[in-house]
């Protein structure tokens, strides 16, 4: 298996392609087949994948180089996640004190009917 850069002359976008190379028996011919993986982000020079067509799917394939990004995302979601945690407690003490309250007026309200 190899890598092929192709650039496509109307956007001028680099595409990244994984190639395999097989014998085909009917046309006696070589072929290859083709799976997109992503496209160069020109800043970078690192493959971006586009799409369900460019995300690799076995473990056992060379990575995408997306580390960094992945690790941002991964901890944006623990710090909302450490957020949602907060405002659930905040939450629950906003219930109790809620409670306390409607007792305390319940309470009130018993002596003036009384």
């Amino acid at each position: 298996m190899s890598l092929v850069k192709l650039k496509d002359k109307r956007t001028g976008v680099t595409y990244v392609y994984e190639s395999e190379s097989y014998w085909d028996k009917e046309k006696k011919q070589p072929r290859a087949k083709r799976k997109l993986i992503g496209k160069i982000d020109e800043a970078t020079g690192e493959i971006v994948p586009t799409g369900k067509s460019g995300r690799r799917k076995s473990s056992s394939e060379a990575p995408v180089s997306t580390a960094e990004p992945i690790t941002k995302h991964l901890e944006v979601i623990e710090q909302k996640d450490e957020q949602i945690r907060q405002l659930k407690e905040e939450i629950r003490t906003l219930k109790k004190q809620k409670q306390e309250l409607l007792g305390v007026l319940e309470n009130t309200l018993r002596k003036y009917t009384d």
